[in-house]
């Protein structure tokens, strides 16, 4: 028996003792998990400075300030997010209860990126806690110093209930053949569907975040130099390596020269003249990467940057412009510090250029005009859509964030992923008595046992503008009993 397959019995043993269903226990490992973070904070930043060169404020800020939110979100929203739900009766039911009950799933497998390594393996976990259930944690190899951080999360968390496995692909394959409640991955869309194929064997469901090519319109009539500076930060942000950064830019041929020299001051103002030597410019995670990126500019114009160093996995800020549909950057997401320009004729033609390819996980518009912000919400699709800045949408915990498509199936964050993780269990307990109201579902069936039917099963009832209506009935009486007792 392998290692693996021990771990996943282990964890649905425990389980199945019942201790991750009370909200003290799913409480307190919450909190453990929040501790993790703080008291860990130094392993962490040194493990994401040898993986990615992210400084130790970068770390902060992308890394665990938001996972800390979501931590906190959960613990003040849980007994919220775990209460019964209740539903609009009909007047068949109106005497029942009646409710949705959240329960846990199970076993929920979690393999995480090795880009934003902590954030994008624990805010699933904080969901999957939340919901009560079992988790194995899967790490990403890639970032080898992060996975070894990870392997404390046992000393914080039950370690039975939330074992950590880490090794590669060899290790990924063997958990894969096991039966999970749940599956929940970040990666690419090529290793998505090994997922799915091997969860599709079990029946098991799946969030699958993958990524793709998000593109960004950039429309002439609106603040150029604001539009360069927030597109400069949204790709440039973790050396490029972020599955929401903006991956190429559609835009006009006019101002295809102009957008070129804001992105290059914002460049300079953002990592200095020489942004190998900037403390928060970051690095591409491996050798493999940096050949693979350096591979995708062979044919297209250096407009900026360009500058390159294997032996540090450095690559500048670059700038491509004049980039034809057929290049070599356009075949696929870039995931590197490189960004393409795109010329187009305007929205119409932007849009066509959008639709002819994969959904993305998100679509950036920057306009003054409102008008051609909702053409292209109306006229495309993709995981999100963000007008006039980049990344903040991941911010918003009441946004769903997922892919559609080959971008991703599923979504997560807050609540969404509280419920993605748990079973809405569907309940209805009647009473033993009222029985003659039983009598038109019995056979013989008959013409008026239909109209009966009709009646009962189709008029919807909202008992909360019930409710509302009658304390409105009993306020109105008590103003007229003062009135009368006391004013008259």
């Amino acid at each position: 028996m392998s290692r693996e397959q021990l771990v996943v019995q282990q964890a649905r043993k425990a389980f199945l003792t019942g201790r991750s269903k009370p909200l003290d226990f799913r409480t307190q490992q919450l909190k453990n998990l929040k501790r993790f973070i703080t008291e860990r904070q130094k392993e962490i930043t040194d493990a994401l400075k040898r993986d990615l060169n992210k400084s130790e404020n970068a770390t902060l800020i992308y890394e665990l300030l938001g996972l800390e939110g979501e931590i906190s979100l959960a613990l003040s929203k849980l007994s919220e997010w775990a209460a019964p739900r209740p539903v609009t009766k009909n007047l068949l039911t109106i005497s029942d209860e009646v409710f949705i009950q959240p329960e846990p799933l199970g076993v929920v497998l979690i393999i995480g990126a090795w880009n934003y390594p902590i954030t994008v393996t624990l805010q699933p976990l904080v969901g999957a806690i939340a919901a009560g259930n079992a988790t194995v944690v899967k790490p990403s190899e890639v970032s080898v110093h992060t996975a070894k951080v990870m392997e404390l999360l046992p000393l914080y968390l039950d370690p039975e209930m939330y074992p950590v496995v880490t090794g590669g692909v060899q290790e990924t394959q063997e958990l894969l053949k096991q039966r999970f409640d749940h599956i929940f991955y970040t990666g690419s869309s090529t290793v998505g569907k090994v997922v799915m194929e091997a969860a599709a064997r079990h029946l098991t469901p799946v969030i699958l975040e993958l990524g793709g090519k998000s593109p960004c319109y950039i429309d002439k009539d609106c603040d150029l130099k604001i539009a360069c500076r927030r597109v400069t930060w949204g790709k440039y942000v973790n050396c490029g390596q972020t599955c929401i950064a903006p991956d190429y830019i559609l835009c006009e041929p006019s101002i295809q020269n102009k957008v070129v020299e804001e992105i290059k001051k914002c460049i300079k103002e953002f990592y200095t003249e020489d942004p190998k030597t900037f403390r928060d410019y970051g690095r591409i995670i491996n050798q493999r990467h940096f050949k693979r990126i350096m591979a995708l500019i062979e044919d297209s114009t250096v407009a900026v940057g360009g500058e390159n160093d294997e032996s540090q996995c450095y690559i500048a800020p670059t700038v491509l412009k004049d980039v034809i549909p057929e290049s070599k950057v356009m075949q696929e997401e870039i995931f590197g510090p490189v960004l393409p320009i795109v010329p187009v004729n305007g929205v119409n033609e932007a849009i066509q250029f959008i639709n002819e390819r994969e959904k993305p996980l998100v679509l950036y518009v920057f306009s003054s005009s409102k008008k051609v912000i909702k053409q292209i919400i109306a006229e495309t699709s993709s995981g999100g859509l963000l007008a006039n800045d980049c990344l903040v949408h991941f911010t918003v915990t009441d946004l769903p964030f997922g892919g559609v498509g080959n971008s991703g199936i599923g979504h997560y964050h807050g609540k969404y992923t509280f419920d993605q993780l748990s079973h809405l269990r569907s309940c209805l307990i009647k009473n033993l008595s009222m029985e003659r109201v039983n009598q038109m579902r019995y056979p013989p069936h008959s013409v008026e046992k239909m109209r009966w039917a009709r009646l009962l099963l189709l008029k919807q009832v909202n008992l909360g503008r019930w409710r509302q209506l009658a304390h409105a009935v009993m306020l109105a009486a008590l103003a007229a009993f003062v009135t009368q007792r006391f004013l008259r």
